[in-house]
C-alpha cells in the first residue's frame, strides 16, 4: 500500500535514504495522530478539508520545495478539485515570484517586508505588503501559466489588505465593462468575492472613493471554493528568521482564515547565519512564535524541518562550513521534544556536516552553497513528502 502512495526519487550515494522519516523525539505523537486523522477522512472517505501551512524563507518563497510537497499532497485528493492555497504578488514587490503561478502588474506600489525590524506597514501571515495610491494601479494573477488542465481553480477570492477610513476599494475586472465589488469583513481586514464561475484568474483594480488619491495596502490572496481535501498553503520571505514573523502584527487575524491542522516550520537558515548564533535564543523564539500559532489552532501539528548544510562567504571564491548547523540541528530536536513535534532532519539526510558541496557538484545545490536548484528542492519535496506519508501509513 505504502508504495502507492511514494513518489520515486533519484539516488546519489551521499544521502542517507535510510534516515528520511519523521521523527518525534517526545514519543508522544498525539498531535501528528489528530492530522493523521484527519488526513483519513480525505483519503479514506473523501471528505473534509485540511489545511497544511509551510512557512518559511528564501527555500520557501521561491516554492519549488513547497509546490511539490503540495503537488505530491494533491495526489491524496483524487477528484477533489482543492484550492491551491494562499498566494503572495512577490514581483509586485520586485522580488523573485514562484514560477508556478504568473503575476503582471500596473502602477508605482512599495514593498515592506517582515525582515526589516522598522517596517512602516502592518504585517499579516504571508509577512510582506505592497502599497499603493496610484490611480493606474492593478494586479493580474494566473494560477495555471502552463497547465492545461487547469488544475487550480476557484469560486471565492478573499483579498487580504486595507485602506485607512475605506477610502480606497479593490474590485475584480472582469472585462473592459464590468467589475465585481467584494465584501469587506472588518474583522478580518479582507474582502471576499464570489466568482461568477469557477477561474483560474483574476484582474484587480483599485477604485478610489474620492478625488485625492489615498493608499491601499495589499498582503495577500487566499483563493478558494467548497470542495474538500488536502490545501497546502506556504509562506516565505527572503532572508526571513523566527523574529522576522513575530513582527507581524496581524498573524493570528490572518491565521483565522486558513485554520492550519499541521504547520510545517522551515525557519532557521537565517537564525543561524551568524557567528552569534544562540540556540536558547532560537528555541525561546519559536516558543514565542509557537504560542501566537495555538491562540488560533490549539491542536494544531508540527513538524521542524531542519536547517540544511550551508557555507559562509569569507572572500571571494573562498566559503566556509557554517557549524551553526550541527547547534540549529540540536535546537530543532529540543523544540520537537518540547512541542510534542516531528522533526524532519533534513541536515542529517542530505550527508550531514561538509555535504553542500557534494549536491552542488550533482547540480543539485547553487554556488552560493546556502540555496538549492530547482532540481534539488524539487528532490527535497519527494522526500519530505515520503517521509511525512510513509509516517501516516505508520500510524496505526
Amino acid at each position: 500500500m505504502a508504495q502507492g502512495f511514494l513518489k520515486s526519487v533519484e539516488e546519489y550515494p551521499f544521502i542517507k535514504y535510510e534516515l528520511n522519516r519523521i521523527v518525534v523525539p517526545s514519543h508522544d505523537s498525539s498531535r501528528l495522530e489528530l492530522f493523521y486523522a484527519k488526513l483519513d477522512s480525505v483519503v479514506l472517505c473523501r471528505k473534509s478539508k485540511v489545511n497544511v501551512l509551510h512557512i518559511g524563507g528564501s527555500h520557501v518563497q521561491a516554492d519549488c520545495f513547497s509546490n511539490q510537497v503540495r503537488l505530491n499532497m494533491d495526489s491524496l485528493n483524487l477528484d477533489l478539485k482543492t484550492s491551491r492555497g494562499l498566494i503572495f504578488p512577490f514581483s509586485v514587490a520586485k522580488t523573485n515570484n514562484p514560477s508556478n503561478y504568473k503575476v503582471k502588474y500596473k502602477g508605482q506600489w512599495k514593498p515592506d517586508k517582515n525582515v526589516s525590524r522598522k517596517h512602516n506597514t502592518r504585517l499579516g501571515m504571508t509577512g510582506i505588503a505592497v502599497t499603493t495610491q496610484d490611480t493606474s494601479a492593478e494586479i493580474c494573477v494566473l494560477l495555471n501559466p502552463s497547465d492545461s488542465l487547469k488544475r487550480w481553480e476557484f469560486d471565492q477570492l478573499r483579498i487580504l489588505g486595507y485602506a485607512e477610513g475605506g477610502c480606497v476599494e479593490p474590485q475584480l475586472k472582469l472585462d473592459s465593462a464590468h467589475y465585481l465589488t467584494g465584501v469587506f469583513d472588518s474583522l478580518t481586514s479582507s474582502y471576499l468575492f464570489e466568482m461568477p464561475e469557477p477561474t483560474d484568474s483574476f484582474i484587480v483594480v483599485f477604485t478610489q472613493q474620492d478625488s485625492i488619491p489615498h493608499p491601499f495596502t495589499l498582503t495577500g490572496f487566499l483563493p478558494m471554493n467548497e470542495e474538500d481535501g488536502v490545501v497546502y498553503h506556504s509562506i516565505g520571505v527572503n532572508g526571513a528568521s523566527v523574529p522576522s514573523y513575530l513582527r507581524c502584527e496581524d498573524l493570528e487575524r490572518d491565521l483565522n482564515l486558513i485554520k492550519p491542522d499541521l504547520v510545517v516550520f522551515g525557519i532557521g537558515i537565517n537564525d543561524a547565519s551568524g557567528r552569534n548564533f544562540s540556540d536558547s535564543t532560537f528555541i525561546s523564539n519559536y516558543g514565542r512564535l509557537i504560542e501566537r500559532i495555538e491562540a488560533v489552532s490549539p491542536n494544531c501539528a508540527y513538524i521542524f524541518v531542519t536547517n540544511n548544510d550551508s557555507y559562509r562567504r569569507i572572500r571571494r571564491g573562498r566559503y566556509q562550513v557554517n557549524k551553526n548547523g550541527l547547534l540549529a540541528q540540536q535546537a530543532f530536536y529540543k523544540l520537537a521534544e518540547r512541542h510534542k513535534a516531528g522533526v524532519w532532519d533534513l541536515f542529517e539526510i542530505m550527508g550531514g556536516l561538509s555535504s553542500m558541496p557534494k549536491w552542488e557538484k550533482e547540480g543539485l545545490a547553487k554556488k552560493d552553497k546556502i540555496h538549492f536548484t530547482t532540481k534539488g528542492y524539487l528532490l527535497i519535496g519527494d522526500l519530505f513528502y515520503n517521509a511525512l506519508i510513509s509516517s501516516y501509513l505508520k500510524k496505526d
